[in-house]
């Protein structure tokens, strides 16, 4: 197992990988995001619009029936489906072009419970955040059955304490100061047998062979702008957008960390979530894309 922790301070992955052909939409992926019912949908349709934005050739925001009003009047070019629970999800995912999954912004602990497991079926790349975290807190070893290396988790600290609480006690723990957040990311992907994305200040993200890499939203690149409602859920449409275009978990947990560090500072104070995704064209721009 690899012990070096790449510190991510430029954009990791090559640029001509975020750069689109001219080839059909679908060349570049369908990304599906599952919501909440009616009143819940703004934190997955922050998501969709991330992965739009990164790339994404479609996204669609798969919600119950008597949320597709609301979503539809909010949103123009994500497309919305009814999906009322798990037989009506793996009748949409019967279609193969839906390649990326994003559950768990406004999601809903119950629906959770019954959409993971059919996403996780699927054998897709999928990002499980929030709600899709929290659901397990009471048996993560069913989660962690069900996962594959396909999978990114984007804990917050609380999240992560939920599904690793001996990991996380053993962080702050004055009996074991030599172990760091990084040993601690390391340790969960591991368990889960998939890229761990542990968020905050100091990001760290691992994978299940011992890769790790940190990216510290500090010194030159502090953007405490970016501790407003929603930005996480901005970063997992990222990450599910990229998975989309193909890029493997690693690549695709590494390049939206770093975007959505730099969406926050070229917007600057003010930032809102949904300011991020609409910062990205002039990221891109300065990236010479």
């Amino acid at each position: 197992m690899t012990t070096e922790v790449k510190q991510i301070s430029n954009l990791t992955a090559p640029l001509e990988a975020l750069l689109k052909s001219s080839a059909h939409k679908y060349a570049h992926g369908h990304a599906l995001v599952l919501c909440g019912g009616s009143g819940k949908g703004g934190a997955a349709r922050l998501a969709a619009r991330a992965a739009l934005r990164i790339g994404a050739g479609v996204v669609t925001v798969g919600c119950p029936a008597d949320a597709v009003a609301e979503n539809a009047a909010q949103l123009n070019a994500v497309m919305i489906r009814a999906i009322h629970d798990g037989d009506a999800l793996a009748r949409t995912l019967g279609d193969k072009r839906f390649n990326a999954l994003c559950l768990g912004p406004g999601l809903g602990q119950a629906r959770a419970c019954e959409l993971v497991p059919v996403a996780l079926a699927s054998q897709r790349g999928c990002v499980l955040d929030a709600d899709a975290l929290s659901a397990f807190e009471n048996a993560p070893s069913v989660l962690f059955q069900m996962l594959h290396e396909g999978c990114v988790l984007t804990p917050h600290a609380g999240e992560f304490a939920r599904l690793f609480p001996d990991l996380s006690a053993k962080i702050s723990s004055v009996e074991t100061p030599e172990y760091s957040k990084v040993d601690a990311t390391r340790d969960a992907a591991r368990r889960a047998g998939c890229v761990v994305v542990f968020k905050g200040e100091k990001t760290v993200i691992a994978g299940p062979a011992g890769h790790a890499a940190i990216h510290a939203a500090s010194g030159a690149r502090a953007a405490p702008w970016l501790a407003t409602a929603g930005s996480g859920d901005v970063l997992a449409g990222f990450i599910a957008g990229l998975l989309a275009r193909g890029f493997s978990p690693v690549q695709a947990s590494e390049a939206a960390t770093y975007l959505h560090v730099e969406c926050a500072l070229s917007f600057g104070p003010g930032l809102i979530a949904e300011d991020l995704a609409e910062e990205l064209p002039c990221v891109f721009r300065r990236l010479g894309l």
